[in-house]
């Protein structure tokens, strides 16, 4: 032995002694930092906006800033009130048009908003859909309706995290309840179970916590990553705690036991993290930025998970040391050496199988169509919201918001595009300053001169000629004063704004039928104007009758920003709404999807390379888990279920980087045994001593996945967690059965393939 080769073991027990004598202080740091954690959890900022983590250069995100920094977007609310006339519909519209709080209600006899005796009614309120007075206002309108049949869909007063926490505590209960019933399975000791959940709640904890120096995460990444932790990091305390109890039998201490077992399972652990962690880098790669959050998160935690076995355990090891040793039991583990001669005796059986399912699954997985936006997802559980949601789009003619920013200031541009884009096919209505009508003929950014506005308001003149003259003064436009104030032009809505400004100073005041008149107009336009003129940008917003994807609805799309460009020039113009969003992640689907899977298999077999050396053996345990993916992700097709782009990237990356594992430990097993015995004799016995780890970890990924896809409605969370325990199940069935049959076979090649390094100064690999 080299003297290289004898240091690096010393320099693990080196550091195991150090975690052992140091358990004290460790326990002082731990407790420290589960403080902090616990103080910094309520200060994580959760965003439930998934087009936040849109790559900034996309239109959608771009015209999404625009509209936070320079407008205001006051809450709506659809009702629709079943089992109605329409003049009951209509005296009810009327009713809480009235009320406090609602600025205006829509609704008409068409199909976009009375069908078969059933009413739509599109209510605006005067306060942002997360002002406290919307919601009360929102409310009021309720319970104004509480004796008719409705549904409602909005935003106002929707939490979407808080309701995400609420049912993930359910979620995290139930998988609890699993873990210890696992563990209990597979443990050799009662009392290891306790040390394990103080593990696992310690880990969880200093990952929450830590999120707060990311600044923001998703909803989704907030939601499902303590439980994703809990299932992937598992291992690594099982690990541990098995390897001291075999120590335990050869040393005289707990002490040297520990010390022994932690200088072998920090390389251990150390090295089965590596493909997990390497699926989630490759996450982080790419461009749609929730692969990042949740890549970051969860390779985070898998650190998390392995700092918390590597000092912590060991002290909570050596605290337990007798309760761990008085509830040592006999295994609950059944032997399947039987499974295994069954394998061998039938080695082709399995294999054949698979190669003749895998053409379909590529394909399948192929031909699976996902969706962009939410409202297309197939739900797996209905929430009362997305209930009344489908109910509304179910009965009534689509209708789609989308807002065109153009640059601010050409208002004849705006009158002329407005028009334009009423006529479009598909567009029910276009709003903009430039098209809203102050009187007869005349609209809210025409031009008038003095004249004009004396009529407008029925004042002098005289009175109107001061007015003009003086907004001329200050403005710099001196023709009010020098060219004859009598054709001077200012656009309406300016010369209404600088009335009031005056108004507010006291410079200008108007009485009676005026003043009202004035008054009346100065709310509507202050709200008008919050939603559409901003400092750089205008918005006007279009409502269409098109679906939210599909190629009707990019055509329109296309058709908008035509109309608009020929005033303002190429690129000087942004469309933004729930159409350009589904297809601005189309766009990052496409660029993201291929290069994912490509990295993640990258790394992972080059992983693999170096564990086992063999290039047969890593491209073997890489194919057998890619053949699980494709079979995964064959099942929305065949099921013809909508599911969300996201699930295929985040899963395919956290299937390979982890189920990987399970291979990892047939292999392992196989090859050590391989040394003593022939292939079929190593093969049946690998099996039977890997099940206890493939069933731990599978069976806890598996139902936590299950779990998140059956109690959870928010419907992007639930269809990664249905993908997540699926693909967890399909990877440890291929595992047991098809996996050893394909290494038994591929014997020979394996071991042609298998390469040496030596390491020695000047040596070569052969």
């Amino acid at each position: 032995m080299n003297e290289h080769e004898k240091k690096k073991p010393d320099v693990m027990k080196k550091i195991a002694e150090l975690i052992v004598k140091q358990h004290v202080l460790i326990y002082v740091l731990f407790a420290a930092a589960a403080i902090y954690c616990i103080l910094s959890i309520g200060k994580v900022k959760v965003n439930s906006d998934i087009t936040a983590f849109l790559p900034a250069e996309t239109e959608t995100r771009r015209g999404l800033v625009v509209m936070e920094e320079e407008f205001v977007t006051y809450g709506t609310a659809n009702v629709m009130i079943s089992n109605v006339t329409y003049e009951t519909a209509q005296e009810l519209a009327d009713a809480i048009a009235g009320m406090e709080g609602v600025t205006g209600v829509e609704l008409d006899d068409t199909k976009a908003h009375y069908v078969n005796a059933s009413a739509l009614l599109t209510i605006s309120f005067d306060g942002e859909a997360e002002e406290e007075r919307t919601k009360e206002a929102l409310n009021r309108v309720l319970a104004s309706l509480a004796e008719y049949d409705i549904y409602v869909s909005t935003e106002i007063g929707e939490d979407v995290s808080e309701q995400l926490a609420s049912e993930m505590g359910g979620v995290i209960g139930l998988a609890a309840l699993v873990i210890v019933a696992v563990l209990l399975f597979t443990s050799r000791s009662y009392f290891e179970v306790f040390v394990s959940l103080i593990v696992f709640i310690m880990a969880a904890l200093l990952n929450m916590g830590t999120n707060f120096w990311l600044g923001e995460i998703s909803s989704i990444t907030n939601s499902v990553a303590i439980i994703l932790q809990l299932a992937l990091a598992i291992d690594y305390a099982i690990i541990f705690i098995h390897r001291y109890q075999d120590e335990a039998l050869v040393h005289d201490s707990a002490e040297e036991a520990l010390t022994e077992a932690l200088s072998k399972a920090i390389v251990e652990i150390s090295s089965s993290s590596l493909t997990t962690i390497s699926g989630l880098v490759a996450l982080t790669l790419m461009q749609f930025r929730l692969g990042y959050d949740l890549g970051i998160v969860l390779a985070k935690g898998i650190l998390c998970s392995m700092i918390t076995v590597f000092l912590l355990m060991p002290g909570l090891i050596l605290l337990f040391a007798g309760p761990i040793q008085k509830t040592v039991h006999k295994s609950h583990v059944p032997s399947i050496r039987p499974w295994g001669n069954f394998l061998m005796k039938y080695r082709f059986l399995f294999v054949a199988v698979f190669l003749a399912v895998v053409p379909f699954a590529i394909y399948f997985s192929g031909k699976t169509e996902y969706v962009f936006n939410e409202q297309s997802v197939d739900e797996l559980i209905y929430s009362e919201d997305r209930a009344a949601m489908h109910k509304i789009i179910d009965t009534f003619d689509d209708s789609t918001a989308i807002a065109v920013l153009v640059p601010a200031g050409q208002f004849d541009a705006e009158k002329e595009i407005l028009a334009q884009l009423t006529e479009l096919d598909g567009v029910k209505n276009a709003t903009g300053l430039a098209n809203i009508e102050i009187e007869e003929g005349h609209v809210l950014t025409d031009r008038y001169t003095p004249r004009m506005f004396s009529e407008l308001l029925d004042i002098e003149v005289e009175e109107a000629e001061f007015l003009f003259q003086a907004y001329g003064i200050e403005h710099k436009e001196y023709q009010a004063v020098f060219g004859g104030a009598e054709n001077y032009e200012v656009p309406l809505i300016d010369l209404i704004d600088y009335a009031f400004e005056k108004m507010d100073q006291g410079i200008l005041s108007l009485e009676g039928e005026k003043a009202e008149q004035i008054a009346a107009l100065r709310d509507s336009l202050e709200r008008g104007e919050k939603q559409l003129r901003g400092e750089n940008w205008s918005r006007l917003v279009l409502t269409a009758s098109v679906p939210v994807e599909g190629e009707k609805s990019l055509a329109l799309v296309e058709q908008i920003r035509g109309i608009a460009e020929k005033d303002y020039g190429e690129g000087e113009v942004l469309v933004v709404g729930d159409i350009t969003s589904a297809r601005d992640l189309r766009e990052t689907y496409n660029s993201d999807s291929l290069k994912i899977n490509f990295l993640t298999i990258l790394f992972v077999f080059v992983i693999l390379l170096f564990t086992f050396r063999s290039v047969v053996g890593a491209a073997l345990l890489v194919f057998v888990i890619q053949g699980s993916i494709w079979i995964n992700f064959s099942f929305p097709y065949l099921q013809q279920l909508d599911t969300f782009f996201i699930t295929y990237m985040i899963v395919s990356a956290i299937q390979m980087g982890a189920t990987i594992d399970y291979a990892i430990v047939l292999m392992n097993r196989y090859l050590g045994l391989r040394k003593t015995l022939p292939p079929r004799e190593a093969m049946a016995e690998a099996v039977n001593q890997s099940f206890a780890t493939v069933f731990t970890s599978g069976s806890i990924m598996t139902v936590a996945g299950f779990l998140i896809a059956y109690r959870v409605s928010y419907v992007y969370v639930g269809h990664i967690g249905l993908a997540v325990g699926r693909g967890a199940l399909i990877s440890v069935i291929l595992v047991l059965t098809v996996l050893p049959q394909l290494i038994c076979l591929l014997d020979r090649a394996i071991a042609r393939t298998t390469f040496h390094i030596d390491w020695k100064k000047g040596g070569d690999a052969e």
